[in-house]
């Protein structure tokens, strides 16, 4: 088992007027920085809790110790690719949902996010449609 201080991953707290029943958190795997910015930025009025890690070889142990509601998993990444990682989340978590967030974005791509277990898929460019997504839930949730 894994101590939170061992994992190269980062979790933040927010500090949000979401009632208990609405509260997400969500678990951002991209080897950028400045990417998991980003979605942080376009995220932060819908999430209570991020945690973000940098590689897909840390997603499982980072998964398992935060338990997401939502991991946002990037495609490339140097040790472990977003596909090899989502496997392992799903083998492991069967309810997890994954998103695929990548700049890369063609149909081959697409299914073979879909075959490795993620619930859905995201283009870096447009993460305007990545934050309606999860304001869509939030309202599901709230029913």
């Amino acid at each position: 088992m894994f101590k939170p201080s061992e994992l190269a991953y980062t979790c933040f707290q927010m500090n949000l007027a979401l009632t208990e029943k609405s509260a997400v958190k969500i678990l951002i795997v991209d080897d950028g920085e400045h990417a998991r910015r980003m979605i942080k930025r376009y995220l932060n009025s819908l999430a209570d809790e991020f945690c973000e890690c940098a590689d897909g070889a840390d997603a499982l142990a980072a998964y398992r110790a935060f338990m997401p509601d939502w991991v946002l998993m990037d495609w490339e990444m140097k040790q472990m690719d977003g596909l090899t990682a989502t496997r392992g989340i799903i083998d492991a978590f069967p309810k997890a949902r994954v998103l695929m967030v990548t700049q890369h974005n063609d149909q081959e791509l697409r299914r073979a996010a879909n075959e490795a277990g993620a619930c859905g898929f995201f283009p870096k460019d447009d993460l305007l449609d990545l934050s309606e997504f999860f304001k869509k839930q939030q309202l599901l949730i709230r029913r």
